[in-house]
This record gives structure tokens, C-alpha cells and sequence, in this order.
């Protein structure tokens, strides 16, 4: 089978499509023909080594696939060959097929085509469980987004606003803060032009946001914690920005508010029964149409380098799909 492999650790450049063995399932496993694969900042982090995750070389990237059943391990129950499904690997999902264990997968619901599947469950499952288990979004609070018009970012406006809450989305260009408005955002921030923590305040009438939703990290965490409210909930959620800010931790006590941390992957296995009912929630929300996402482009497996590098330069607005 063909696979994009990392045979060394760094740039997406390094990267490269090889011919490799198909690869077996294991007792408790499922081997998956892989329609398509979504495209995630882990998955620029894994190749360089960055991640908590560290597979042995060599690997191919890819954390998130849809396709189909196509062998199982003598010990998997509830699953048939030839089913839809949709599954987290973690990496190895940037190839034609791949093996997941089978309490990572589930059935793909009627009407939800691959593409779709595949670029749902970390973006999604990363904002709801973000401001579901972690924030406690409330009707009617104010929501800061950052990095909003990236795939968690613009996830997570969509859902603020299913959830009522008041969402102020902040990016970097006028491209994007277009389309977090198209999601719903109803107020904006440009914080390349725009001084952060001013209109914050200004957008606020002075009182501050609930939650704060932070992707991006960098120089932009600090303002965004001096424009919180009073016991407010700071969301870390990643460092897209490549610097891990430094907190002033008299800030937080100034402000009564809290600082969360957010590991999606983590919560989905130590907690993976309520990992499935957000999964359940989120695509029936789907269904319903009270959510759609934004497949900014999709590649091909040899194009898949391309991908990674939009992601690390941010110029994939939504998500990135490859397409096997």
C-alpha cells in the first residue's frame, strides 16, 4: 500500500510517499480502508517530534480517517466487514490503509460522507469538550475565540453560538474574520491591526469575557487574560503560534478567574464514555444542520506535505482534507 511516511524527524518537506506492507490487525484491532484523512496541527507537531505522542520512526501521519472495514482481530465485536466507519488512530491515517483499535472507532451515520467524518471528530470533540465539560458555557456569556478562523477555532465558534452564548472571534485578517462572521460570530477582532485587550474591553463595555477559547498561544495570551471577566475561564487549548506563553499568575488572581487545561485526546480515552455522548451530540447537531464544516481544501496523498505546511504557516482557513 502506498503511505506518506516520516522517516525523519522535521518539516513537511521531508515527508514522502512510499510503498510499504499492508499492515495487520491485532486481536483487538480493525484494519480500515482509508477514504480520507483529516488534516490537524498534532500532525505538524508528531512529524517534528513536538507532540505528547511519540511513535517510532518511520510513521506516517494522520490522526483522524473515515473509510471502510476491511479485516478485524478474532476478538472485535459489534462490527462488520465492509461497514463505514470513522476512527481515531492518532497517526498512520496518511495512507491507503490503517490499522485502529477497535474501541477508537465507530460507525460512520448514514448521510455523513467520509470527508466530512474525517475532518470532525478533533476539531469538534477538542471545542465541545472545551467549553462543554471544561468551561461550562452558559447561555448568554460572552466567548472570546482566538485563532478563529483555523479548524478548532472555527469549530468552536460555531458551537459557542449553538450553545447561546455571545461570541467575539479574533484572527489575524479580514479573509478570516469574514468567514468566523459567515459561522456566526457576531462581533470581530483583527489583533494584527487592533490593539487585543482594548477591544475586548470596548466590545465588553468594559466588563470583560466569560471564556476565553486560546488555540494560538503566543504574545496574544496575556492581553486576552487582562480582557477577562470576573471568575472567567481561560481555555488552553494549544500553542499554533510555536511559543508557549509565560503567565503573570497574578493576573488570574486579580481577576478571580480560572486556567483550564484542554487534552482532547487524553479526555477521549480516560473518559471515553462521555467522549461518546459528546461524539452523539455533535453529530446530530450535524444532522440537523445546526453545524457544517468548513472543508477549506482537500489534497491528495501526495499533496499532503502541502497541507501541513498551510497549517503551519496559518493559511488553511477551516480544515484541510486528504483524500485517498
Amino acid at each position: 500500500m502506498k503511505a506518506l511516511l516520516c522517516t525523519q524527524f522535521g518539516l513537511p518537506e521531508t515527508l514522502s510517499v512510499k510503498e510499504i506492507p499492508d499492515p495487520s490487525p491485532a486481536s483487538n484491532q480493525i484494519l480500515i480502508a482509508v477514504e480520507a484523512c483529516g488534516v490537524n496541527f498534532p500532525d505538524v507537531l508528531i512529524i517534528q517530534n513536538k507532540y505528547q505522542f511519540k511513535p517510532e520512526l518511520p510513521f506516517a501521519p494522520g490522526g483522524e480517517v473515515a473509510g471502510k472495514i476491511i479485516g478485524m482481530g478474532e476478538q472485535v465485536q459489534g462490527f462488520q466487514l465492509g461497514q463505514p466507519v470513522l476512527a481515531l488512530c492518532g497517526w498512520g491515517g496518511f495512507a491507503e490503509k490503517v490499522v485502529v483499535d477497535a474501541d477508537r472507532v465507530f460507525p460512520l451515520p448514514p448521510g455523513l460522507s467520509a470527508e466530512v467524518a474525517a475532518t470532525t471528530l478533533y476539531t469538534y470533540g477538542t471545542s465541545y469538550h472545551s467549553l462543554k465539560d471544561r468551561a461550562n458555557l452558559q447561555a448568554g456569556e460572552t466567548l472570546l475565540v482566538l485563532g478563529a478562523a483555523g479548524g478548532v477555532g472555527l469549530a468552536a465558534v460555531e458551537l459557542g453560538k449553538v450553545m447561546g452564548a455571545k461570541v467575539i472571534a479574533a484572527a489575524s485578517s479580514e479573509e478570516k474574520l469574514a468567514l468566523c462572521r459567515e459561522k456566526g460570530a457576531d462581533l470581530t477582532i483583527n489583533y494584527e491591526t487592533e490593539d487585543l485587550k482594548t477591544r475586548i474591553k470596548e466590545l465588553t463595555g468594559g466588563k470583560g469575557v466569560d471564556v476565553v477559547y486560546d488555540p494560538v498561544g503566543g504574545k496574544f495570551t496575556e492581553s486576552a487574560l487582562r480582557g477577562m471577566a470576573w471568575k472567567g475561564r481561560y481555555l488552553i487549548v494549544g500553542f499554533a503560534n510555536g511559543e508557549i506563553p509565560q503567565i503573570p499568575m497574578n493576573l488570574p488572581l486579580l481577576k478571580g478567574c480560572s486556567i483550564m487545561g484542554v487534552f482532547w485526546g487524553q479526555f477521549s480515552k480516560v473518559e471515553a464514555k462521555a467522549s461518546f455522548q459528546n461524539i452523539r451530540q455533535l453529530v446530530a447537531w450535524i444532522q440537523e444542520g445546526k453545524i457544517k464544516q468548513h472543508i477549506g481544501r482537500t489534497y491528495s496523498l501526495e499533496e499532503a506535505p502541502e497541507a501541513l505546511q498551510a497549517i503551519l504557516d496559518r493559511k488553511m482557513l477551516g480544515k484541510g482534507v486528504v483524500v485517498i
